[in-house]
């Protein structure tokens, strides 16, 4: 395969993509800042199990610090670091871009602006993700979606490379299935509405999706913290966008559009799955909260039109993350509370 691939961050997602590349035959170069999953990765390959089977898979794993060291310029690099790394690890890169490469932030959050003001928007492309994986030990990744419930959405953030979005199409669809979007960054907010409801609020109260459903009142918790979020992107010139594989048609009737998005979610998860900020909670980690509900309620002051559920969502997250809080279903109640 044409043209050499950096993945920046090879977590769990990244690990995934990272795999799948690898054995479409494309040069693909593994960057991550885990020092054991580097060594795991390069003593004993990377194995990604999933619901139906698990493949191993002998990668080129390289540590963050290797990067210097390893005299290659990159056609296409893949930022997949948390959203509040990208600044630093797209900074980073940077000088490892060829002249006609292009920058990819496979993320959640609204990140595609802080990669374009690094590389440029002639050398930028946005993407949404649907996929969910899970990693606790080095060289081993959990793929809840497999590349038949995986899906991408890519776009252009200036029409003069909307005819390059196909090449990175081309690539992606090795990991699964893939969607082009003249308005990408309205896409990334529709992904942003959704992990409003699914990330945050779910991992305060340390249950999967599953899980949390049968608690009465999260249902109703969760879209209404979407409903804020939709306001608030509706606010700012975000259109209603189709994602996740959906077309204009499965979004057009808008009373049950959070529904639609949230269901669809659910069932391409499966039931066991663990979201990244549940992950980062039982790692002791900083998560991506302040980026999606934090950034909903800064914007809804702006518009002022008060965005109580996804304020209350960041409140508690960080007392989860300072350690006066742990992940558990009474954390609802506290986040009702805080909205009154």
């Amino acid at each position: 395969m044409e043209g050499k691939i950096a993945i920046v961050g090879t977590g769990a997602n990244g690990s995934c993509v990272g795999a799948d590349l690898t054995r479409a035959g494309y040069s693909t170069t593994l960057i991550d800042q885990w020092p054991d999953h580097v060594t795991a990765m390069r003593t004993q390959g990377l194995k990604i199990k999933m619901p139906e089977k698990d493949i191993d898979v002998e990668v080129d794993a390289n540590n963050l610090c290797d990067v210097c060291t390893l005299n290659r310029v990159f056609d296409y690099i893949f930022i997949m670091v948390k959203a509040y790394d990208t600044k630093w690890s797209a900074q980073l890169m940077e000088p490892y871009l060829s002249t006609e490469g292009m920058m990819v932030g496979i993320q959640n959050a609204m990140t595609a602006h802080e990669i374009a003001d690094i590389v440029g928007k002639e050398r930028t492309i946005g993407c949404v993700v649907e996929l969910s994986s899970e990693i606790f030990t080095p060289g081993i990744v959990q793929r809840n979606t497999p590349p038949e419930k995986t899906w991408f959405g890519l776009g252009a953030l200036e029409p003069s490379m909307d005819d390059r979005v196909n090449e990175v199409q081309q690539i992606l669809q090795n990991v699964g299935k893939v969607s082009n979007t003249h308005n990408i960054l309205s896409a990334k907010w529709m992904k942003l509405v959704v992990n409003c409801m699914c990330l945050g609020p779910l991992a305060m109260l340390g249950l999967t999706l599953s899980e949390a459903m049968k608690i009465p009142g999260v249902r109703e918790f969760v879209l209404k913290a979407g409903s804020e979020a939709l306001a608030v992107g509706q606010d700012r010139g975000y259109s209603i966008e189709p994602i996740f594989g959906l077309n204009s048609d499965d979004i057009k009737d808008t009373n049950h559009l959070l529904e639609t998005l949230f269901d669809k979610l659910a069932a391409d998860i499966g039931p066991s799955a663990r979201d990244c900020v549940l992950q980062d909670h039982l790692k002791g980690r900083y998560s991506e909260v302040d980026m999606i509900n934090g950034l909903v309620a800064e914007e809804s002051m702006l518009s002022s039109k008060p965005a109580p559920a996804n304020t209350a969502i960041a409140k508690v997250t960080k007392k989860i993350q300072d350690g006066d809080l742990q992940p558990d279903p009474s954390n609802l109640e506290l986040a009702l509370d805080l909205m009154i």
